[in-house]
């Protein structure tokens, strides 16, 4: 079944029930799913991100394509 005919069948589920506890349940787990991945990050990551920005901002950054020339050998496989 494709993702269209999912979302078919599962609005007409919905449509058809009158238990809010079945309602509930479908908010939390969308609910669940749509937060901000930011959230779900450690300390440390989010510290390492924030240390990339700021290299980003003051221009310390490498050119991908001398990257790419570095890495070559391992993005031929």
């Amino acid at each position: 079944m494709d993702i269209k005919a999912t979302k078919l069948e599962l609005m007409q589920l919905l449509l058809q029930t009158d238990k809010e506890s079945v309602l509930s349940k479908v908010r939390s787990v969308l609910e669940e799913e749509t937060g901000d991945w930011w959230d779900d990050l450690g300390k440390e990551e989010r510290e390492e991100i924030y240390v990339g920005l700021v290299q980003a901002d003051i221009g310390e950054v490498i050119d991908h394509e001398e990257v790419r020339k570095k890495f070559d050998k391992w993005l031929q496989k």
